[in-house]
């Protein structure tokens, strides 16, 4: 979910497209599944179901607040995020508000921006709830209009971003999911990244975007794996996720911390211009299970 415009290094799959008049072969990357991964070990540790209707619980989640990464387009705050007849919404929201931390002829993007446009909501289980290792599961509804860019997503605890880690398990902009897993680079502040990404056109489901889906992470000593609807998206071994400074310290051996957020626009999200709001992110629930 941090800025992507870096430095990249993609793990290409090929993205097959399905008409009646084409058949998928049969060795199609995304017809692989776990088939199995639901017999094991596992089990369930934290959950939120976010089943009592208004705010989310505090034992879990913090608010981000205002203007954050990546320029994007909305003003972060916690009135955009409440729990509704047993989901968590995520609302984004199209406004004409003065910016708080507005100073005419400032060079900085969060301060040079008088007014605030939109506003959406980023919750985090920073300070609250970490894990290293484990399942990490959502069940959510993403909208894919233009300019939309939600994601579900993990940071480590210790250390600046990227060299802190990064895993996207759900992220989604301009068309496609996205299953990320990003290092430090050799260069300061900024990122490598082990990316996959998948048209949402290419699952040949014109419904796609009204349904909920389920987006998983197993994250053990070994790997990383991301999928959705249990279909592999992205696979590292662990040996190759090491920062490229001089510490070569790999952040996933350390717990990570989750994070859901609904963004708009930016460098990657796109011109919302066409797309209607109110606009909401659904999540079902957010589970994580160990061994």
């Amino acid at each position: 979910m941090q800025l992507k415009s870096l430095l990249y290094l993609l793990v290409p799959i090929a993205v097959l497209f399905c008409s009646s008049n084409v058949s998928k072969p049969a060795n199609d990357p995304y017809k692989t599944k776990n088939n199995h991964h639901h017999n094991d070990d596992y089990k369930l540790v934290w959950a939120d179901e976010f089943n009592n209707d208004g705010p989310v619980d505090s034992k879990n989640w913090t608010y981000e607040t205002g203007f954050v990464r990546n320029h994007e387009l909305q003003w972060y705050q916690d009135k955009n995020v409440y729990c509704e007849k047993g989901n968590l919404i995520i609302e984004a929201r199209k406004a004409h508000e003065p910016n708080p931390n507005y100073v005419a002829g400032n060079t900085d993007w969060k301060k040079s921006r008088e007014f605030i446009d939109y506003t959406s909501g980023c919750i985090k289980t920073a300070g609250k709830q970490s894990w290293k290792y484990g399942r990490f599961v959502m069940r959510a509804r993403i909208n894919t209009h233009m300019g939309l860019w939600p994601a579900f997503w993990t940071l480590g605890e210790k250390g600046r971003w990227p060299s802190n880690g990064e895993i996207d398990i759900m992220e989604f902009y301009r068309e496609k999911l996205l299953a990320n897993i990003a290092v430090g680079a050799a260069q300061p502040s900024k990122a490598l990244w082990f990316s996959n990404t998948r048209l949402i056109l290419s699952f040949n489901d014109a419904d796609w975007s009204n349904k909920f889906h389920t987006w998983q992470m197993d994250w053990d000593e070994q790997s990383i794996s991301l999928y959705v609807d249990d279909i592999l998206l992205n696979q590292q071994p662990m040996k190759f996720l090491y920062n490229r400074d001089s510490t070569g310290i790999n952040p996933f051996q350390q717990p990570h911390y989750i994070l859901l957020n609904l963004a708009i626009g930016g460098d990657n999200g796109g011109d919302p211009g066409s797309t209607d709001f109110p606009n909401r992110y659904e999540i079902d629930y957010v589970r994580v299970y160990q061994k």
